[in-house]
């Protein structure tokens, strides 16, 4: 015999059914042409590019009403002033149903009916040095537990697909192939760094506790698939130690980890800064002086500051093994790599030490890797976006 069923589980069960019925009924509603769907990290709240696509859109086309999507362990995250709704919840299979206009940089929950007339765009979240999509068919510990009909499925809904750089946009093109649209328009989540005023800068920085004068680094690692849990490469302590009182270090932990890196003090006090919970990644990398990177997508973006970047990767090998990379980010060929490559704790202070980390060499690197990674992102990507994916149709 089946195990019971719980009365909780028979609940959500029947929820979830009625929920289906009622928006097969909404599904038959014509739709609303000023209405747009917004969603970022799996429901995580107001991100990445999304967000900086429904700024400009209030700006350029205020006519059209954004709404966001967010799960219900997340509504604390969403600012004042914005419209939400819940997912799963009555309010956000009707906006499914009649919105003419959806926005995501991952996926809406629960499966939904794109109808005649929606409009899809798919913005991603960074530029791939891990293999996305289609290619990890080849690692076999990714394979396992990915549904790749689901992946075609989705990517079969998608008009248009968003593109930071010609790297990108190729493979985009293998590995999510569909009939959509490209927009090799650059990130909008990016324009920020072309924008912020000193003023700005100096804001961000007094609300962090950062004293003038002080050089502030920023390390914010990607997650592992072969790990459990936040593990850091790196001793932010020892490494604050060993540079001494004029260097912070920002430690932000993947938000796969939840909202804290367990290291450090909380935000605004001490020379190791625990910012995981900072609801902004841009903000950090506009306070930062530099970026200690391993493989996370932010080092493609905080490229966009011509600010010194440090790559330090004890697990390269690791990594690549387990997931699979595009290029060697580690091998100092100009492109690939955006500046000195530490393996060691040692290595990496010395870095730092000797002044090498803002070296004419390291410069050279980056420079090389900005051409490469950056070529669309002019602080005008939103806007393009705005023009492009919310003009009328015939």
């Amino acid at each position: 015999m089946p195990p019971p069923v719980s009365p909780a589980s028979l609940k959500r069960f029947v929820r979830r059914q009625a929920m289906r019925a009622v928006y097969r009924s909404d599904l038959r509603r014509p739709l609303d042409p000023d209405l747009a769907v917004y969603g970022a990290y799996w429901n995580r709240g107001v991100a990445c590019n999304p967000a900086a696509i429904h700024a400009k859109a209030r700006e350029l086309v205020p006519h059209i009403r954004g709404v966001w999507v967010v799960s219900s362990r997340h509504r604390d995250r969403m600012p004042a002033g914005v419209p939400y709704v819940i997912e799963g919840s009555r309010p956000y299979w009707r906006a499914m149903a009649t919105a003419t206009y959806l926005v995501n940089n991952s996926s809406f929950p629960g499966g939904f009916t794109k109808r005649p007339g929606q409009r899809y765009l798919q913005t991603h979240h960074g530029t791939p040095l891990k293999t996305m999509g289609l290619d990890q068919r080849a690692y076999p510990a990714l394979a396992r537990k990915t549904d790749f009909g689901k992946i075609l499925a989705h990517v079969g809904q998608w008009d248009h697909s968003l593109s930071a750089n010609p790297h990108t946009t190729e493979v985009w093109d293998r590995v999510y192939p569909g009939a959509y649209e490209r927009m090799d328009l650059g990130y909008p989540r990016n324009d920020v760094y072309f924008t912020a005023t000193a003023d700005d800068i100096a804001k961000i920085r007094a609300d962090l506790g950062i004293a003038e004068g002080q050089t502030v680094l920023l390390h914010a690692p990607t997650h592992r698939d072969y790990r459990d849990g936040f593990v850091p490469d790196l001793d932010p302590e020892q490494l604050a130690s060993q540079l001494g009182p004029d260097y912070v270090i920002l430690v932000r932990a993947h938000y796969f980890y939840g909202r804290s890196a367990g290291v450090g003090d909380a935000m605004g006090a001490g020379r190791v800064i625990d910012v995981t919970g900072h609801p902004r990644v841009e903000e950090l990398c506009l306070a930062a002086d530099a970026l200690i990177a391993d493989y996370s997508s932010l080092i493609f973006d905080y490229a966009c500051l011509d600010r010194p970047i440090v790559v330090h990767a004890p697990d390269w090998a690791a990594y690549r093994a387990a997931r699979g990379t595009y290029f060697d980010l580690l091998s100092g060929l100009p492109g690939d790599t955006p500046g000195p490559v530490t393996t060691t704790p040692d290595e990496l202070a010395a870095v730092f030490s000797t002044g090498r980390w803002r070296s004419p060499e390291s410069a050279a690197l980056r420079t090389a890797f900005r051409e490469r990674f950056c070529p669309y992102d002019d602080g005008h990507a939103a806007e393009r976006v705005v023009r492009r994916f919310f003009a009328p149709t015939e």
